[in-house]
């Protein structure tokens, strides 16, 4: 038998702000805890492994593609690239997890063009709405995005399919936004968990958005407020993780408001207590709380049992 404990939240800096995170334990313990590929409803151990897979695709594909096979068990790994788009699918003979990249802030491992980084922003600005085939009109830099990779996720997505594997689909900031729009246009999914997701299409979109979709925000994540509520929606069920790294369903406006006040509060007083760090170490929460990995850490915190009681 073995004690799941609970994880330490990491302290960020302007380090550690931006993926990748190189030295995080990917899918640690999740031998224990195994993924419930055939879950129709909501299901936090799937949460959990599917922020872990969102956290570590900001990696480099061949760290990429060692932790999904070495740490997470799965067999086959595919890596779709263009200008703005990256995204991974691993799969074993049950499953297969689809997961957008988010927005890049870092120069990649020997590279020395930060084209890419640029690639992103432009996406992330490119606000406008634009029709879109399932119906309403969605972010244009958002649709642009996920279109140059499409054709050929969508016909590997496919022939994965076809043997029967249930797709799961995920991704953490523009990844989440790019998650949303593939499982509305490719449709039979099992599940979508999206993570720090901007707003991604106007009210006729979520008026027609017909996935099993579950969406969480961390406290006052800055990405989850824009584009801006007259424009676009959010869409999937709420899970909202509080100041104290609780998670809430679907929380009202007032609950939400509350809980990120007391948590500006308190980051202001730890500020205060840290000054003596220098300025530069004194991050605003809203950026902060956008960090994957403490979307990760918060998860696996809130899964029952954990830190109580003995797995077999």
């Amino acid at each position: 038998m073995i004690q799941l404990m609970k994880k330490k939240l990491v302290e960020i800096t302007v380090d550690n702000l931006a993926p990748p995170y190189k030295d995080y334990e990917y899918f640690k313990d999740c031998d224990q805890l195994p993924f419930r590929y055939q879950a129709n409803i909501f299901d936090l151990v799937n949460a959990w492994w599917l922020i872990e897979a969102s956290t570590l695709v900001y990696a480099e594909p061949d760290f990429v593609i060692e932790k999904f096979q070495k740490n997470a068990g799965f067999t086959e790994v595919k890596f779709f690239e263009n200008k703005i788009t990256q995204c991974f699918v691993a799969s074993n003979d049950k499953f297969a997890v689809v997961a957008f990249r988010g927005s890049e802030a870092r120069l990649r491992d020997g590279d020395s063009d930060p084209g890419h980084i640029f690639a992103d922003w432009l996406a992330n600005f490119n606000f406008l709405p634009e029709e879109w085939d399932q119906g309403g009109n969605v972010h244009r830099g958002f649709k642009a995005a996920l279109l140059e990779v499409w054709t050929d996720l969508e016909d590997y997505i496919s022939g994965l399919q076809k043997n029967n594997l249930k797709i799961w689909i995920t991704g953490h900031s523009l990844g989440a936004a790019l998650a949303t729009l593939a499982a509305d246009r490719y449709g039979n999914v099992q599940g979508l968990y999206t993570f720090g997701s901007p707003r991604v299409g106007d009210q006729d979109f979520k008026n027609d958005f017909n996935v099993n979709a579950y969406r969480f925000v961390n406290n006052s994540d800055i990405v989850t407020k824009v584009p801006p509520s007259s424009m676009y929606c959010h869409v999937g069920e709420l899970r909202y993780i509080d100041s104290e790294g609780t998670i809430h369903d679907n929380s009202n406006r007032w609950e939400k408001w509350s809980d990120e006040i007391q948590g500006k509060f308190k980051n202001v007083f730890n500020a205060l207590g840290q000054s003596k760090k220098g300025f530069t170490e004194v991050l605003l929460e809203p950026l902060v709380d956008h960090v994957p990995t403490l979307y990760a850490i918060h998860i696996w915190n809130n899964i029952p049992g954990v830190g109580h009681r003995q797995f077999e």
